[in-house]
């Protein structure tokens, strides 16, 4: 009896983090959101993402979204088998260099390659110096994902590592040894696998990169408009409290929904192999 009080007490400091920093502001942005100037309840704040400006930035985030996920998973899935078939030292030496970047601060990340980008910045300074002509790289959707692949590539990574090394080397064997190809081994057991840190990695870039503003910021300079910096305006500029919950609310929506659908998919004979 004692000890379940004990634990109980220790699980007490969480249980006010949580209240006080996830639960607490969840509800303070469904109360904006969900009413008016007034205190009245009304759905015109969550509505308004009908609106053709509110839509062209979700949908421009949406796009932004998916294809940085995209990326991330094309250039991950390559680089994790490279790493796992590594030996044990050069793989954490490796994993390091990838977790290197994420200690420093994320503006100072940002800023770096806003100023690579730039019209005078080495990509353009490269291609003046081999006869090229410059490019616009900075203050374009590219330059946005640019960013957000740097930004969130080890997300995807990570994940679809670790579930590469938990495939023991003995069903690889056991596979080659029964007459499969290489090919055949990588989809019958290494693809299946995988497939929640697949999923998981998914949705650790897919979330963020839909969120983000920051990145859109500063490398868009304000002619990318995504949801999030829409509803960021609104907090900050117009200081539209309702407007901008209400937004926050369909933006959390989105985000619900995508792991939601990740989730239910990840568990239909996720971790079994294909024989």
């Amino acid at each position: 009896m004692f000890s379940k009080f004990r634990r109980q007490l220790l699980a007490g400091p969480y249980i006010i983090w949580i209240a006080g920093f996830i639960l607490l502001p969840i509800l303070m942005i469904l109360y904006y959101g969900l009413t008016d100037s007034s205190g009245g309840f009304t759905l015109h704040n969550t509505i308004a993402i009908t609106e053709p400006i509110h839509m062209k930035a979700l949908l421009l985030s949406l796009k932004l979204a998916l294809l940085c996920t995209g990326i991330c998973l094309l250039l991950s899935y390559p680089l994790a088998m490279i790493l796992n078939g590594m030996n044990l030292k050069r793989q954490s030496f490796v994993v390091f260099i990838f977790v290197l970047p994420m200690w420093m601060n994320f503006m100072l990340r940002i800023l770096a390659w806003q100023l690579l980008l730039s019209n005078n910045g080495i990509f353009n300074t490269i291609l003046d110096a081999i006869g090229l002509p410059k490019i616009q790289l900075l203050n374009t959707p590219s330059a946005v994902v640019f960013g957000m692949v740097y930004d969130f590539l080890p997300f995807m990574i990570l994940p679809i590592y670790n579930s590469m090394t938990r495939i023991g080397r003995d069903v690889v064997d056991a596979a080659k040894d029964l007459g499969a190809n290489a090919f055949q081994v990588f989809i019958k057991i290494i693809l299946p696998l995988t497939v929640s840190g697949v999923l998981s990695g998914i949705i650790m870039v897919f979330v963020p990169a839909l969120t983000s503003f920051v990145i859109s910021d500063l490398l868009g300079g304000g002619k990318v408009l995504l949801i999030g910096n829409v509803i960021e305006q609104e907090f900050m500029q117009s200081m539209d409290w309702n407007m901008g919950s209400g937004l926050s609310i369909v933006l959390m929506v989105f985000v619900i929904a995508s792991m939601a659908f990740m989730n239910a998919h990840g568990n239909d004979g996720e971790g079994t192999a294909v024989w």
